[in-house]
């Protein structure tokens, strides 16, 4: 009410005035014992939760009162990791930061530079890529964005994400999986789980990943089109028709 007060009174001297009722308002609370003496980050990986805690920019024994909870909001929600955060006071002494983590989904390679992607295909930039070398690995001007689309698809086979190396945006159209031994599986731009399952199918029937071969092409409807390798054992099926 006092500060109410002086406002009132207008120009700088109220605003004078105003500021030294809250500096002194806020010293007195501090000697209350209304100081912050803990940070609890919740929801938050411990990656995470280090580079919150640097956006967050508050210290120990700073006045509990004199928090700017929306300010603070602002600068934690600006962290890559950050998908959402709530920031509650818990008088006497505690700030609690409650957050809701954006995860990794794959590591994006593109024009030198290596990013991890959430679920969504955007960039976490304070994620390094080297810590996160067993998620999968998609190359190529828009890999990020179509990854969330392929990648489900491509995890209910293990036996084949076991072999894949990389994921290839072709295009921005469609995707080669380039597989561990350096041979290639070609997708069709659209209709990608239909193309597996026909791969599937050849698996199923000869054992196609076992063997080995230089490319399969699935970009044609229907059709499943084996080029064996030139050392590969005679027999070898090299097309399959639906």
């Amino acid at each position: 009410m006092l500060a109410l007060a002086i406002a009132l009174i207008g120009g700088h001297r109220g605003e004078r005035l105003a500021h030294g009722v809250v500096v002194a308002t806020e010293q007195r609370l501090g000697r209350a014992g209304l100081r912050l003496e803990t940070v609890h980050v919740a929801g938050a990986s411990p990656m995470a939760t280090a580079d919150i805690l640097r956006a967050a920019g508050v210290y120990r024994d700073e006045p509990m009162i004199g928090l700017d909870l929306a300010a603070l909001r602002d600068r934690v929600e600006q962290v890559g990791w950050v998908k959402d955060v709530r920031v509650q006071r818990l008088l006497p002494d505690t700030l609690m930061l409650s957050v809701t983590e954006r995860r990794p989904l794959a590591v994006w390679q593109q024009g030198g530079q290596t990013l991890v992607v959430d679920e969504q295909g955007q960039p976490i930039a304070e994620a390094d890529a080297r810590r996160f070398t067993t998620l999968p690995l998609v190359v190529g001007d828009g890999a990020a964005t179509a990854a969330p689309l392929i990648l489900p698809v491509l995890a209910q086979r293990p036996k084949l994400t076991a072999l894949t190396d990389a994921l290839v945006r072709v295009d921005d159209r469609r995707w080669d999986l380039r597989l561990k031994d350096g041979s290639l599986i070609q997708l069709p731009a659209s209709g990608e789980e239909q193309a597996l399952m026909q791969l599937d199918e050849l698996e199923r029937k000869s054992g196609i990943l076992e063997l080995g071969f230089e490319r399969i092409d699935l970009r044609n409807p229907g059709v499943v089109a084996v080029r064996p390798r030139q050392n590969a054992p005679a027999g070898r099926p090299a097309a399959a028709g639906a």
